[in-house]
């Protein structure tokens, strides 16, 4: 008998360390997107996701912040040849960098943000912005005493038109007779991280009579956010909740749950669930939505908070379909 009970316990504890070695056997790592860690926007967000999990597991996270889109490639081969595994990639212009070094690698986990890599080591994360931006699109225009809502973008490609329609549909269902008036920040990269001329933009617009301003602009967008508040208009931050930055003139933030993306591949991949292909978030999946918090909660009234919520119910249950500016490089259906 004894014997018998000494051997369970030798197999139970030889279990409960095979367990824990299984837990711990991942060595994540995660490129971010140009602009930096602190971008206070799309990459703090993915930060957060990463932070979590290093507290919740003690588990360290190799992290590189690029100076430029050539470092890319030479980054994720790095992380893939030290066996890092999983590696995150944070953002689209990352794709064709991922694309050549997943096929070099066809045994290491890899999981992009906001961009498609059509390959079987590869997690794609992909969002519905046009969702989140038409509920912030609503509040805009429930906020507006002028009627001219502004949205100022960062790079122009499509996906920056994709957050700019769905606000605009947004806008268009709380109030028909609104203007919207909208400028993208430039067509390269530098898009992302130019506060100053985000601030510019903004200003031309408050001139022409805008009062509340949606900023989906990266790091473009804390000039954007500061241009507002100093003109004593609304802004509307993204990716992050950015109410904290301004209180008072935060209207709402768009939020893009990026930091969920980082944080489940890396407890996917250490619980032995990751898995390859395609995940598209929107209201349902609760990968995107709208902030309220102490910092905004003056600027919203019940009833503005009501309109906004009851869009979200009819979003997510199918009765409001909003249209995706990609499915057709338009905003019209």
């Amino acid at each position: 008998m004894k014997r018998w009970l000494g051997s369970a316990i030798a197999l139970i504890a030889m279990g409960f360390l095979a367990s824990v070695q299984a837990q711990t056997v991942v060595k994540p790592a995660v490129i971010y997107s140009t602009g930096g860690k602190f971008d206070k926007s799309f990459n703090e967000g993915v930060s957060a996701g990463v932070e979590r999990f290093k507290k919740e597991t003690s588990i360290p996270v190799a992290e590189f912040e690029p100076s430029n889109e050539t470092q890319f490639e030479q980054a994720l081969r790095r992380f893939a040849q030290r066996s890092q595994d999983p590696i995150i990639a944070v953002g689209f212009s990352q794709a064709v960098a991922l694309d050549k070094v997943a096929r070099e690698f066809p045994n290491i986990h890899f999981t992009i943000i906001d961009s498609v890599v059509d390959l079987p080591n590869v997690q794609s994360v992909v969002f519905k912005e046009q969702e989140g931006s038409f509920l912030v699109g609503v509040l805009a225009a429930l906020a507006s005493k002028t009627g001219k809502i502004g949205f100022v973008g960062g790079m122009d490609i499509p996906l920056v038109r994709r957050f700019q329609c769905g606000f605009e549909q947004g806008i268009k269902y709380a109030n028909p007779n609104a203007e919207l008036i909208s400028n993208m920040t430039g067509t390269t990269p530098a898009a992302w991280n130019d506060p100053g001329r985000g601030a510019e933009l903004a200003k031309g617009q408050f001139d022409r009579g805008v009062d509340v301003v949606y900023a989906a602009a990266g790091s473009t967008g804390i000039g954007i956010l500061q241009a507002a508040k100093d003109r004593g208009k609304l802004g509307i931050g993204v990716d992050s909740n950015q109410n904290h930055l301004h209180p008072g003139t935060m209207l709402t933030s768009m939020l893009k749950r990026v930091d969920l993306a980082a944080y489940n591949s890396f407890k996917e991949a250490q619980a032995g669930d990751w898995k390859g292909g395609t995940q598209v978030l929107g209201l349902k999946e609760g990968g995107v939505d709208w902030a309220l918090d102490k910092d905004n909660e003056k600027l919203v009234t019940p009833d503005m908070k009501a309109r906004v919520d009851a869009a979200k119910a009819d979003i997510v249950s199918g009765k409001i379909v909003v249209h995706d500016y990609m499915s057709n490089n338009s905003c019209k259906p």
